[in-house]
């Protein structure tokens, strides 16, 4: 894989921005551990951290049609329920509570009543069927569920059950009509909180847990992956550097930044949701939530709140750029657009620098569920010229790229990219052998094929991903990238076939633009002019549907793989 130069300019200046934010005393600023880097100053749990958002007072935080929460409300409505859930369910500290809803705001206040009450949040998959609700719910164990209508409807089944074996766990509904029974409550019908009302008194350490959040499963089980409190006060932290690091290399005074409204499109269950909020909670800003993705809504809402920022899932954000293009909206309030989840195209940076004439800012992360998100980020100038680039770590975030042994790469070769520092998970929920497998000592291992390049990180694909052609190793990313760049391609995903001689083809399945139309050899011919011969696929399939998602908007290349098998000649 090859890489532009760097340009001096715009790398100078991102340079003397993250040195001025990391400098010993400044507030990023970072000191070393035996387990790797960790910022030096900031909160030691959550709670401190959703503390000092009392300060914000009746700003608004939380946006979701005619609802309204300001961080004081936010703040008391945690609170509450933090003080229902001990001296009502009677939980205790470590106990877990599984949050299985949409994205609306008593999701956020169940979250932080958790962490101000020394428990577990446990964020389930929205989207999950009743059995694999009841697979993850059975596995956590939780002692509360707090579920919308739609969700408490899929987790009856298995709260039966538990009932019967033993004390029913307490079910806290959002928006559900029917009458309470036992061991149930509704939101709604919470007695108000109390003004002026402060967290519970535990004892809260940062070596203790603070979520289990569960893998989006592309393969196999999703397994829950442990945070702690310091993991995630890591977590706090890092995206505060890089937007505040994005403004420093443009140029911006950061005493004159405004806080932001953003409107929110990841899941909340999605760590990239945390990473949106984080930087929004610090600031004083505005979270204008959808219970639905719909890029239509999403333009009024912009328009309505005069939001300055959009945050989600590269596909999101293509379908925003579509609908606004097709509207001819030029989205005035609009500075920002931010993606992570998924792999975002080459061509999104550039595309949204066309579309705006250069007033709206591009930015991409990278994160995982065992990092607590975005650890990882490309802004600005850096990213227009660097749209293969996911940019450069967070202070608090030591990087290594290494060969299938552990040894150190050389810049420039591709291994895998394993991370440590303060915002690492500690492990897997009651799966040692998977925990130990993750990590190389305090070296969490990703799975991912990356190179480095003068301090920046290009992943090329994932380590069980890449194809191997008669000993070549194709990186699947690196040739959805090129067939994104056609004109007439919406969607792309690139995997293995087997083949007799070669172990492995090259297949690539394709869904086009409406209206687009274009040949398969058109397609191998531009892929031709852009990589190596053995890249280019011997077999390009169109497909009239979207490709197949998880929640957090990767391609289900299982899904994909058995459709394909199908297919004549592969």
């Amino acid at each position: 894989m090859t890489t532009p130069a760097p340009s001096s300019a715009s790398l100078a200046a991102l340079a003397r921005a993250r040195a001025a934010l990391s400098a010993p005393g400044a507030p990023f600023a970072t000191v070393d551990t035996p387990h790797g880097p960790r910022y030096a100053a900031g909160p030691a749990v959550l709670r401190d951290f959703l503390e000092s958002t009392r300060a914000h007072g009746e700003r608004p935080f939380l946006v979701l049609d005619e609802q309204r929460y300001s961080f004081a409300e936010h703040y008391a409505a945690a609170a509450a329920l933090a003080h229902r859930a001990l001296d009502v369910y009677g939980l205790r500290p470590g106990d877990r509570v599984a949050i299985a809803m949409r994205n609306l705001p008593e999701w956020q206040i169940a979250f932080w009543a958790t962490q101000l009450a020394g428990l577990i949040a446990v964020p389930l998959n929205a989207w999950w069927t009743a059995e694999e609700l009841g697979y993850a719910l059975e596995d956590c164990e939780p002692a509360l569920v707090v579920a919308d209508p739609e969700r408490a409807e899929r987790v009856e089944g298995w709260l039966a059950g538990r009932g019967a074996s033993g004390p029913r766990p307490w079910l806290l509904t959002v928006g559900v009509a029917a009458p309470a029974g036992p061991r149930v409550e509704r939101f709604e019908q919470l007695p108000p909180p109390t003004t002026g009302l402060s967290a519970p008194e535990v004892a809260i350490k940062p070596q203790d847990d603070a979520t289990i959040m569960y893998t989006s499963g592309t393969t196999g089980r999703p397994k829950g992956v442990v945070a702690t409190q310091s993991a995630w006060c890591g977590a706090v932290l890092s995206p505060r550097f890089f937007i505040a690091g994005g403004h420093l290399a443009a140029g911006r005074d950061l005493a004159q930044v405004r806080p932001q409204t953003v409107l929110l499109s990841y899941p909340f269950f999605h760590v990239a949701a945390f990473t949106t909020l984080f930087p929004l909670m610090a600031s004083g800003g505005t979270a204008v939530l959808m219970r639905k993705w719909d890029a239509e809504a999403a333009l009024e809402l912009i328009a309505d709140h005069q939001a300055t920022g959009y945050s989600g899932v590269p596909t999101t954000a293509l379908d925003l750029l579509d609908a606004a293009a097709r509207r001819g909206l030029a989205l005035a309030s609009l500075a920002s657009i931010s993606t992570g989840g998924a792999p975002a195209p080459p061509t999104l940076a550039r595309r949204i620098q066309r579309q705006f004439e250069g007033r709206v800012e591009a930015r991409n992360g990278y994160g995982l569920t065992e990092v607590c998100g975005g650890v990882i980020a490309n802004v600005g100038t850096r990213y227009l010229e660097h749209p293969d680039s996911i940019g450069r770590p967070a202070p608090a975030l030591e990087v290594r790229i290494t060969d299938p042994s552990g040894a150190r790469l050389a810049d420039g070769e591709v291994g895998e990219l394993w991370l440590r520092g303060q915002s690492v998970f500690r492990g897997y929920w009651r799966q040692p052998e998977a925990t130990a497998a993750a990590f190389s000592g305090d070296w969490f291992r990703t799975g991912d094929l990356a190179l480095l390049r003068e301090g920046e990180i290009f992943v090329v694909d994932r380590l069980k991903d890449m194809v191997i052609r008669g000993g070549e190793n194709v990186y699947c990313g690196e040739v959805e990238g090129v067939l994104l760049g056609h004109p007439a391609v919406a969607e792309a995903a690139v995997l293995g076939v087997p083949h007799p001689a070669l172990g492995e083809e090259v297949a690539a399945i394709v869904r086009l633009r409406p209206g687009a139309s274009v040949a398969a050899q058109e397609l191998r011919q531009h892929v031709a002019g852009r990589l190596a011969a053995f890249k280019v696929p011997a077999h390009v399939t169109f497909r009239d549907e979207p490709l197949p998602r998880n929640p957090a908007g990767k391609v289900v290349k299982d899904e994909l793989r058995a459709a394909l098998s199908a297919e004549p000649g592969c």
